[in-house]
């Protein structure tokens, strides 16, 4: 994958930005690059890229995040070491923003900072089986709201059609019909198709671009601590 320099994740609640943005960091840094993990949901106190902190650090991934995340404190609050992911330009990052036009808005102050360096890429995370995503027809009007919150467009689309646990094979390819025709009414390029680790081999030959992730819930990485 060519990546650009900051990777913005967007979606609506449920639609699993978070957990794609952990694992596209992860994998970044498998690839060689320096990045750093953005947790800038600062309005769903309920599953947040910081869960993963020590997993992430363990990796050599540095984690921003507000210092109220996971804690009882309803004070959302931008961290202000976010500045450094704009100040320091030779550090890629990947950026977790909020389930809705709400916490897309916490990207606004930046808006500036990154048209003018134009090294990003706006990720759409949809996932169909999400209600506010279930028809193309919803999934634009999602995407036109986001986008008014951001100040500027996606630029690709990321596929995570899932259900949990339980999604199969036959789960991911069944929307595929339903992402091209997302794909060339937005004019939008899907950068890859989710899946978990366990079904990629039965997909890899399938699906073009598929990227398997690692399923890290809260609970997991609270009990764990890895």
């Amino acid at each position: 994958m060519n990546y650009k320099r900051l990777n913005i994740i967007a979606g609506h609640y449920g639609s699993g930005k978070t957990n794609i943005a952990i694992n596209l960091a992860m994998q970044m840094k498998a690839d060689g690059l320096d990045v750093v993990c953005a947790d800038l949901d600062i309005v769903n106190p309920y599953f947040r890229s910081k869960d993963a902190r020590c997993a992430l650090e363990k990796k050599g991934i540095a984690m921003i995040a507000s210092e109220y995340a996971n804690t009882n404190v309803d004070m959302p609050a931008m961290p202000s070491s976010a500045y450094s992911m704009f100040d320091n330009t030779e550090r890629c990052a990947v950026i977790d923003l909020g389930g809705d036009d709400v916490g897309a808005a916490a990207l606004g102050r930046f808006r500036n900072s990154i048209l003018r360096e134009n090294n990003y890429d706006c990720f759409w995370v949809v996932n169909p089986y999400r209600p506010l995503t279930s028809t193309v027809d919803l999934a634009l009007q999602a995407k036109e709201e986001m986008e008014a919150v951001l100040g500027f467009r996606f630029t690709k689309i990321i596929n995570n059609a899932n259900l949990g646990d339980e999604t199969t094979a036959e789960d991911i390819l069944g929307v595929l019909p339903y992402m091209d025709e997302l794909s060339k009414v937005t004019g939008l390029p899907i950068a890859f198709t989710v899946c978990k680790e366990d079904l990629f081999p039965d997909l890899s030959e399938k699906i073009n671009h598929l990227f398997p992730v690692t399923l890290y819930l809260r609970q997991g990485w609270n009990k764990k601590g890895e």
